[in-house]
C-alpha cells in the first residue's frame, strides 16, 4: 500500500469509470472524494473521471476541461435528439455515438433492432467538423442500432441505393435491399482530420463473433433478427466490395469492425479511422500521465470487476498505467467477481465491493453513493493512515 512514513499526506487520484445504471463517473469521484476527506481530512484528492470509449466518454472529457458543444441530430428512431460532443482548445473533439444513436434514446422497453439508425452519429461528426475539429476521438458503445455504420456514412455524404435508385431505408434490416453504394460523396474534410475509433470491442463485423450475433440480443434482436441482420451486413460488405474493392472485406474482418452494431466498420472503411483501445486513447486525451505523476495512490473502479474488466475496460487500463509508474492502485466496485490473485496480476492491490456493505443488489444500486463513501473511508483507513 501507499508509504505512510512520509510527512506529506499521500495525494490520491480518483480515476474511476461509471457504475452503470447507478452513478456516472463524475458522481463516483464525488462520493469517493467525500468519503476520503471525511476519514482523512488532510488528504489531497484529485478527480479524473475516465471512460473506455462507451457511455460516459464525453462526460469524462468535459470533466477534464473540454468545452461542451451541442447539436440537434436524428435519433435512432428518426426523431430529433440533442447530442453533446466535447472540444478542446487544440481542436481535439470527443464524439460519443451513444449521444446520437444510443439505447438511451429509446423509450423504456422499446427496441428496434432492424430499423434503428446511426444517421444522427454522422450528423454529430459533421457538427464536430463544422466546429473546427482537427482530430476526432470517436467513442462507440451503447448503440441501439446494427446498421454497420451505413446511416452514419449516409449523413456524411455516402449513397446507398436500392433497385429503384432510391436510398435504402434506415436500419440494418433494410440493407438486404441494397444494390449500389457510393462513398465518393463523403465529406472531403474527413481526408484531413484523423479519426480514432476508441472501443473496448475487437469483434469483426459478421459471423458468430460479429456485431449481430454477439450484441444484437442486447438490442432486442430475436434469433431470427440476428440471422437477418448478419445476412444484411454480409450483403452490405459484398456491395461495398463491388464498389470500392477488397478493402471492404478487409475492414469487415478487422478488429473493431463489429463495435457498436458495426459502426466500427463504417468508421474504418469510410472515415479512415484507426482502431485503438478506448481506455488507452482516453488516458492520453485526459492527460492521465500528468495527474498520475502527482499521485501516491490511485483509486479506480466500475460497477462490476469481472472477466470483462480485464479485456480493455477502464480499471484495467488505469491500473496498468499506474503500475508502470510505480503507483499503487485499489478499486471500488459494486460487484467483485475476480479473485485476489487475478486483481493483483492486473495491477489492483485490493478491491472494495459495495455488495459486501449492502448484500441486497437493489438497495446496493439505490444507495451506491453513500456506500461508496463508506468504501472510501475504509480505503483511507487501510492506505492513508
Amino acid at each position: 500500500m501507499a508509504d505512510v512514513s512520509t510527512t506529506e499526506p499521500t495525494r490520491v487520484l480518483i480515476a474511476a469509470d461509471k457504475f452503470k445504471g447507478s452513478l456516472t463517473a463524475v458522481q463516483v469521484a464525488e462520493h469517493v472524494a467525500a468519503g476520503l476527506r471525511r476519514a482523512a481530512p488532510g488528504v489531497g484528492v484529485e478527480a479524473l473521471p475516465v471512460a473506455d470509449g462507451g457511455d460516459g466518454t464525453v462526460e469524462a472529457a468535459l470533466a477534464a476541461g473540454f468545452e461542451a458543444r451541442e447539436a440537434e441530430v436524428t435519433g435512432p428512431l428518426g426523431a430529433p435528439v440533442t447530442a453533446t460532443f466535447a472540444l478542446s482548445a487544440d481542436g481535439t473533439a470527443v464524439v460519443e455515438m451513444a449521444e446520437a444513436s444510443g439505447l438511451r434514446h429509446l423509450p423504456a422497453g422499446v427496441f428496434t433492432p432492424l430499423t434503428a439508425t446511426t444517421y444522427g452519429t454522422g450528423e454529430l461528426l459533421r457538427a464536430a467538423l463544422d466546429a473546427g475539429a482537427r482530430t476526432i476521438v470517436f467513442g462507440v458503445g451503447g448503440s441501439a442500432s446494427t446498421d454497420g455504420g451505413a446511416g452514419m456514412l449516409a449523413a456524411l455524404g455516402a449513397s446507398f441505393l436500392d433497385d429503384d435508385g432510391d436510398p435504402v431505408p434506415h436500419g440494418g434490416g433494410p440493407l438486404t435491399e441494397l444494390t449500389s453504394a457510393d462513398l465518393s460523396g463523403l465529406d472531403p474534410r474527413l481526408a484531413d482530420v484523423p479519426v480514432i475509433l476508441a472501443s473496448d470491442v475487437d469483434n469483426p463485423l459478421t459471423g458468430p463473433k460479429g456485431a449481430a450475433a454477439v450484441y444484437g440480443p442486447q438490442k432486442g434482436a430475436s434469433d431470427e433478427d440476428v440471422t437477418t441482420l448478419d445476412n444484411a451486413l454480409t450483403h452490405y460488405v459484398d456491395v461495398l466490395e463491388r464498389a470500392i474493392g477488397p478493402r471492404a472485406v478487409e475492414c469487415a474482418q478487422s478488429p473493431g469492425a463489429g463495435a457498436a452494431g458495426g459502426i466500427g466498420y463504417g468508421a474504418l472503411l469510410g472515415l479512415g479511422a484507426t482502431f485503438r483501445p478506448g481506455i488507452e486513447v482516453m488516458l492520453e486525451v485526459l492527460d492521465f500521465g500528468a495527474a498520475l505523476a502527482r499521485a501516491g495512490l490511485v483509486i479506480t473502479g466500475e460497477g462490476a470487476l469481472d472477466q470483462q474488466t480485464l479485456h480493455g475496460k477502464a480499471p484495467a487500463g488505469v491500473a496498468a498505467a499506474a503500475r508502470a509508474a510505480g503507483v499503487e492502485t485499489v478499486a471500488v466496485c459494486g460487484r467483485l467477481d475476480l479473485p485476489r490473485e487475478t486483481l493483483a496480476a492486473a495491477g489492483i492491490g485490493r478491491a472494495y465491493p459495495l455488495l459486501e456493505l449492502e448484500p441486497d443488489p437493489g438497495r446496493c444500486m439505490a444507495e451506491a453513493g453513500a456506500l461508496l463513501e463508506r468504501a472510501a473511508e475504509a480505503i483511507a483507513r487501510d492506505c492513508l493512515n
